[in-house]
């Protein structure tokens, strides 16, 4: 029988282990070091892209703001500032400004209900349709929630942060974040399950 305390010691060394590695990259990438950058770039890039490309309205756009990103971040590296908080949260920080420039300039607003995912590149036409509409089911059922519920998810969903990562930014305990995410998970079930409901009575009228 595994046990399981055990098990969670080895996850949280591990954990502690990664950490500790990627703030050696930081520490070698702020003294210049691009091989060290390009690491924290193959570590990360994933999870700036999944934090912008839910902001905006196409994979190709994301890609390129993703890139300014990490542009903008090796060009500021000599500001950074080692915290409790891990590297990406100064990313995403530098991601959420770069948003916010790149929709100034484009003098546009993208609401999640709009944002269409994109689908997998060997999906048929059928697939390709049903993804992109349990993605905008989804995308509607998320703005139905509270600001701060949508924000809760989106960043554990969408964005992969951890708990400790979500308390920060929203400036809550572990623990309140827990119970909020479990509050949305709720509501946005019965959400999805209200909106399936009339959405096979429209099609019934057809």
């Amino acid at each position: 029988m595994i046990d399981q305390s055990a098990a969670v010691g080895v996850g949280s060394r591990a954990r502690r282990t990664d950490r500790e590695h990627e703030d050696k990259l930081v520490q070698r990438a702020c003294s210049g070091d691009g091989e060290a950058f390009s690491e924290l770039y193959e570590r990360l890039a994933d999870r700036v892209y999944r934090y912008v490309y839910f902001r905006v309205t196409d994979g190709e756009t994301a890609e390129d703001l993703t890139s300014k990103v990490f542009l903008k971040a090796w060009e500021h590296l000599p500001t950074y500032r080692h915290s409790n908080s891990p590297f990406v949260a100064w990313l995403y920080t530098i991601a959420h400004n770069t948003l916010v420039d790149y929709y100034r300039t484009n003098r546009q607003t993208t609401h999640l209900e709009e944002i269409a995912a994109l689908p997998a590149r060997d999906a048929s036409p059928v697939e390709q349709t049903d993804q992109r509409l349990e993605a905008q089911s989804l995308r509607r059922a998320l703005n139905e929630l509270t600001p701060t519920q949508r924000d809760a998810l989106t960043m554990k969903l969408i964005d992969g942060m951890s708990t400790s990562e979500i308390a920060m930014r929203l400036q809550k305990t572990e623990g309140a974040v827990r119970a909020l995410q479990m509050r949305a998970l709720q509501s946005l079930e019965g959400i999805l399950k209200k909106n399936e409901k009339e959405f096979a009575s429209w099609i019934s009228d057809q």
